[in-house]
């Protein structure tokens, strides 16, 4: 076995795990602010990979110029959709808001089935197009931007979350809610302003996506069942967790494939899951 191709491996994994991250960001955060498991999430990313596309299609606009076009339509999505579906269950049983997220994935992928049928469609030719030569071995440079993006868009919820009045409201949101309510903080601004910035992540991550992986209306089912693992390893509600945890599930999965066969990757992914549901529930970085 080459040592440069296992490198170029887990440089593959380290970059595919950026992206499990971000799209993990969003999902954490809607749940360590209001305890809903938002089904829907891999659709958010799947929006965002149509947003880009359309954007290049009829105006030749690059995915990564129109990022923050993006990154505003699907965070304007979040909020619609908390405002119009959400927060009307928000004090529901958890069984309701479980079928109502699952019915808002069904409801979403129907709707893209409907404009833009089942058919593949790709960016061909990006400004990131071709591959860079790392320590002798090739690595796809879509796949190297959209790492390096997801790094940023991580770290700049982070910073929001630590270094903004706006992000301690979220953060007091998520450790009482009723104590925040007590010291003046609006649950139900908070709550849409989760959403939306977890849509937004989520779009972000599917317009960085859309450079180099086919797009089409369940493409968001590859990812979002990877994420519910990332955000149970790294924890429910831990920002930074979802990055190491990313980071871990992505290397794991590329390591175990190209070890065992492309065949049992998510085999090895949903034993990870499943390890960590029996050994440390609470995750990498959760509270016990």
């Amino acid at each position: 076995m080459s040592f440069e191709i296992v490198l170029q491996t887990l440089a593959s994994g380290l970059l595919i795990g950026l992206i499990y991250a971000l799209v993990a960001v969003g999902l954490t955060m809607i749940f360590g602010v209001m305890d809903i498991v938002n089904f829907s999430h891999g659709e958010f990313l799947m929006f965002g990979m149509y947003s880009s596309f359309w954007l290049y299609a009829l105006y030749a606009l690059d995915p990564l110029f129109t990022l923050p076009l993006t990154a505003l339509f699907l965070f304007g999505l979040g909020v619609m959709v908390y405002k119009l579906v959400i927060s009307k269950i928000i004090n529901a049983p958890m069984v309701s808001q479980l079928f109502t997220t699952f019915g808002l994935m069904l409801l979403f992928r129907g709707i893209a089935q409907f404009l833009w049928k089942p058919d593949f469609r790709s960016v061909d030719k990006s400004v990131v197009s071709g591959g860079v030569s790392v320590a002798g071995f090739q690595i796809g440079l879509p796949q190297v931007v959209a790492g390096v993006g997801a790094i940023l868009v991580t770290a700049g919820v982070y910073l929001f979350l630590t270094r903004t009045k706006a992000g301690a409201a979220l953060e007091a949101t998520a450790a009482d809610k009723d104590a925040a309510r007590l010291m003046g903080i609006d649950s139900q601004k908070m709550f849409a302003l989760a959403w939306g910035i977890g849509a937004a992540c989520a779009g972000v991550a599917g317009a960085l996506l859309s450079t180099f992986f086919p797009i089409f209306p369940e493409v968001g089912a590859n990812f979002i069942l990877i994420a519910f693992v990332v955000v149970n390893l790294g924890g429910f509600g831990s920002i930074i967790g979802a990055l190491i945890a990313g980071v871990l599930v992505g290397v794991i999965e590329v390591m175990g494939g190209f070890l065992l066969g492309p065949q049992y990757k998510l085999a090895i992914v949903l034993a990870l899951f499943l390890a960590v549901l029996m050994f440390r529930p609470q995750g990498l970085l959760g509270k016990a």
